[in-house]
This record gives C-alpha cells, structure tokens and sequence, in this order.
C-alpha cells in the first residue's frame, strides 16, 4: 500500500507540473466589426469570451454566433486587431466580485477601475453579468413613497421606492440635466450610475458636478460613445449586477442609466454582426427581448432583502415616441417623464409635459386630497394648452367660459411654480411649495 501511495502522489505532482493546456482556434476571417475562427464551435456556447494576444497585451471578445464552420466573435476593443492565423482561444468565465469599497469608484464595462485609485478589492462572491430577476411571487411590494426633490416630478408624476421610471426626450432638451437633479435624490444607501455612450466631456462634468455630494456612497460605470458596441452593451448590465449585489446586502439603491437606446444601438450592431434579419426600423428580434431582460432587473427585491429604484433615460430618435425601441421601454416601466422641446423651446425648465407624463404607482403616494387636486391642475392645464392658438387669434373673450377664465390665470403661476433650475434649492414638500407660489 506504501508503494502504491507512493506513486498516485508522484503521478499527481506530475500532471501538476505539466503545462496548463486551453482550447483554441485559427482566425480565418477578419472584418471592421467581427472575426471568425475555426475550431471552437464544439467547445463554446453563446456568450462565452474568446480572446486573442497581440501587441503584448489580451484582446477579449464574446461570441455571437455558432456554426459548423466556425464561431463569429465580437471584440470589447474599438479595434478588430485580429489577423488571419492567429489563435484564439476560450477564456475562463469573465464574472464580476462587487465589494462594499467600489463605492467611490469609477469602473468600466467589465469591471476594471479607470479612475487611477488602484486597484479594485474583489468581493467573496461572484455575480453573473446577466443574472435572472427575482421570482414575480416572491417579489416584496412597491408602495414607499419617495421625495426627489424635483417639484414637477413629486406633483405629477411621485416615485416610490423600488419603483422603474423613464424620462423620455429628444436631444438637447434636458435630459441629462433633469437625471443630474434627480442623483440629488436622499434617502437611498448606495447610487450606481451607468454612463452609456455618453460623450467624454461629461463624464468629469457628472463626476464633478451633480453626483460629487454623494460621491462616497455611488459607484460609476462608464462607457462612453467612442467605446465599441459590446462596451456600451455591456455597461448597463455591470451596472444592474453591481446595483443587484448591494440590493442582497439589504440596501436600498438607486440605479441611474442614461441612456437605455444606446444600450439598444449597440445591442443592434451586435446582432447585426451574428446574422440577425432587421425587424422594424433596424433593429433586429433580440433587441426587442434584451430590453426587457435588462429592465426587469431593476425593482423590489425579495422579501427582506433590498430594492433597485431604476430611473433609465431613453433617447427619442426624431422626437418620435412612437419610435418601436421607445414604445417596448415605456411599456416596461412602471412610468415615463416625457420632455417636450416646445416646452424647452420656451424656457421651461425641467422641460417636463405634465400632460404626457405619468407614474403607474401614483395612487401609493398620493392622498384623496392630494389626486383631486392633481386631476384638477391636469385638467385646467389641458384647457389652456388646447386654447392656445385661439387665445393668439384674439378668439378668446374673458367672462364667456369660466373653467377657461380659471385656467388663463392659474396655469401661468404652475408653470412658474415647476420652474427648477439644478442651482435652486431641492424641494421637500411639493404641494405645500405650490399652494404657497399659487397664493403669492
């Protein structure tokens, strides 16, 4: 038996000394966007990384698409760097270990620190970058009301906690501002902010900016517009994972992307480059099932654990709403902000259409008093607004219609009331801050 343990060890100290062996492939096609290599198809799934060495350092990507003749990989770098004959090889399973002290941080798509503080400390556990959402039965309920800070919002479209809204808007109208008012929102114990396909410029801006009072307690996730496809599709799902690690830990976070469509543009050159036909303006099948994916991640937790409070920015392309990505998003949320230009046109801000807006859960916030009031303001806003190109001709005759009469003279005084600019002060209690606007 002596001799016999003697050799199983002798056996196992050798094998540990050979050399690690991994599967590889030869690259056999090279475009802008992909490459493809032989000799994988049998040993990867999709979604698997597979990398490459060049120039010294690794060039990770992720597979798209499988066939026979070889697998279709997607590069996390700006740059294909492949070249015909190169191996490539399966990577081990690239996975995120969040920790308490990423709060502060600033981190990109695949969770690597650029913001020069060193290293990250990785956490005990491991998280999937596409983890499932909570069990719909087992989900807690959304019904704690929560404070903004921004006045149009508390009014007329309340968030509670653990509650998945979007502010919807075209370029240039306010978008950005309006998200860096609400990173000013209290009450939560963790912020994550994913950054997607921003510009360069304001990302310091941000950094600087809205977020710098509550810096310590928030981790930033960045990708920004010059970063190819797979980085800008792969930021918001970092973000949830991070965001759904706190979340188990018992905190209450809150989660900001900005913005959802370019998560959607870059999905869409994805599955473009794995062979995907183009449904509906562009965008490919998948597209239509990622976003839900994505945003059902975002809310309640189970019972006992912690909550994502989910604000996601969706870019109108066109201004069109019926645009079909925006369409699937706001029928995914629990609400839509939606951002007029006409109302930014006239020096409005935040540019938000009170008429157009609404918060599926604002029946938890309000009281009777309170939704009566709103229905009212709603209704003398829409008097005013329907009367507007009338009122211009001169057609509009004081004394003739009295819902009219009373709306000529509140709503000017709304819309002064909801005018907040991010220097001015936060709101803490919207209604009593109108009613005092209204009487002065």
């Amino acid at each position: 038996m002596g001799a016999l343990k003697q050799l199983e060890e002798t056996v196992l100290s050798g094998l540990q000394s050979l050399p690690k062996v991994r599967v590889s492939g030869v690259v056999r096609e090279v475009t802008p966007s992909f490459y493809r290599a032989a000799g994988l198809s049998e040993f990867v799934k999709l979604g698997d990384r597979v990398g490459f060495d060049a120039n010294g350092r690794r060039h990770a990507g992720e597979v798209v698409r499988i066939d026979e003749n070889g697998v279709t990989i997607k590069p996390f770098d700006g740059r294909v760097e492949a070249a015909l004959g190169m191996r490539s090889y399966v990577m081990s399973d690239m996975g995120l270990n969040p920790d308490a002290s990423w709060r502060g941080r600033v981190i990109n798509a695949l969770g690597e620190p650029v913001d020069d503080l060193g290293p990250l400390l990785p956490g005990a556990r491991a998280v999937p970058f596409d983890a499932q959402p909570p069990n719909a039965m087992t989900r807690a309920r959304v019904n704690k009301p929560l404070k903004t800070g921004v006045r149009a919002v508390d009014l007329f479209t309340p968030i509670c906690e653990g509650q998945r809204i979007g502010i919807f808007a075209g370029s240039g109208v306010g978008k950005s501002t309006l998200l860096s008012m609400l990173a000013r929102c209290e009450g939560f114990d963790t912020i994550v902010v994913a950054l997607v396909g921003e510009r360069g410029r304001e990302v310091r801006e941000f950094l600087e900016g809205p977020i710098e009072p509550n810096r310590a307690r928030s981790v930033i996730v960045v990708s920004t517009g010059d970063e190819s496809p797979m980085m800008r599709r792969q930021a918001p799902r970092t973000a949830l994972s991070i965001a759904e690690y706190f979340r188990d830990q018992g905190d209450s976070v809150f989660l900001i992307v900005d913005s959802v469509t370019r998560f959607a543009h870059a999905a869409r050159d994805v599955a473009l480059a794995a062979g995907e036909p183009a449904v509906a303006r562009g965008y490919t099948p998948s597209v239509f099932s990622d976003l839900p994916r994505l945003l059902e991640r975002a809310g309640p937790g189970a019972e006992g654990k912690g909550s994502i409070t989910g604000v996601f920015s969706v870019l109108i392309d066109g201004d069109d709403h019926n645009d079909p990505v925006a369409d699937s998003i706001r029928g995914t949320l629990d609400g839509h902000i939606v951002l007029d230009r006409a109302i930014a046109d006239q020096g409005r801000y935040p540019a938000i259409n009170v008429l157009g807006s609404i918060s599926r859960l604002a029946d938890q916030v309000w009281t009777s008093e309170q939704k009566e009031l709103v229905r009212r303001l709603r209704t003398l806003i829409a008097r005013f607004e329907d009367t507007r190109d009338l009122r211009l001709m001169g057609g509009y005759h004081p004394g003739t219609d009295q819902e009219l009469d009373q709306a000529v003279v509140i709503v000017p005084k709304i819309y002064e009331a909801l005018r907040q600019d991010p220097p001015m002060p936060v709101s803490t209690d919207a209604f009593s801050e109108l009613a005092q606007l209204l009487r002065g």
